[in-house]
């Protein structure tokens, strides 16, 4: 069980890296959207590549910060019985989703991703507009990380409720532990 445990802890470690990584690209986002608003309106000037960079790392940090937001219990779920629910009820409730909808979404986006993907590098795709950036095979392969890292978190969460439902919820690494004070701090208005 404790290797289960630190399989789950490298997990959450990826996902914590590359989430708090390219959450800074949200920085990058407003910087470049302000830069090409100031120059088109104060200086009657545009770069395609410009508005195409804050769109694309827009994409980029969006597919890549997935997994964190699953690691962070930060995406959209009605816990109206979730919430208040006994910690082996969540765990099994948690078991039952990913192996029911998680995984085979994220293989299912992988899957009909991948060919998609591999055209794009195929001929180095770039952007469709004239002067716009090159590259766009790059961003194009973010999907299949998004599917990657949604995954392996997805792996976590199996880890973790395994860990619970087999009686060794100290082995639980801290950053996937339910913490019932955590989601009542941050949506103090009610289920979320």
């Amino acid at each position: 069980m404790r290797f289960l445990a630190g399989i789950a802890r490298l997990i959450c470690a990826v996902n914590l890296i590359v989430g708090k990584t390219f959450a800074w690209l949200a920085l990058a986002i407003v910087v470049v959207c302000f830069t090409v608003v100031v120059q088109r309106y104060l200086f009657a000037t545009s770069y395609v590549w410009m508005q195409d960079l804050y769109i694309w790392l827009n994409g980029a940090m969006f597919t890549a910060v997935a997994g964190f937001a699953l690691l962070r219990d930060d995406h959209v779920r009605v816990d109206i019985f979730y919430r208040p629910a006994k910690m082996k009820t969540r765990a099994l409730t948690d078991l039952i989703g990913v192996f029911l909808f998680l995984l085979p979404f994220t293989w299912i986006v992988y899957v009909y991703s991948m060919p998609f993907v591999q055209r794009a590098w195929s001929y180095q795709e770039a952007s469709a507009n004239v002067g716009g950036m090159p590259g766009l095979y790059i961003l194009k392969s973010f999907i299949i990380a998004f599917a990657a890292l949604i995954a392996l978190q997805g792996v976590a969460m199996i880890i973790r409720s395994i860990l619970i439902l087999s009686g060794n919820a100290e082995l639980v690494p801290k950053s996937i532990q339910y913490n019932p004070d955590r989601i009542a701090a941050d949506h103090p208005e009610g289920a979320v």
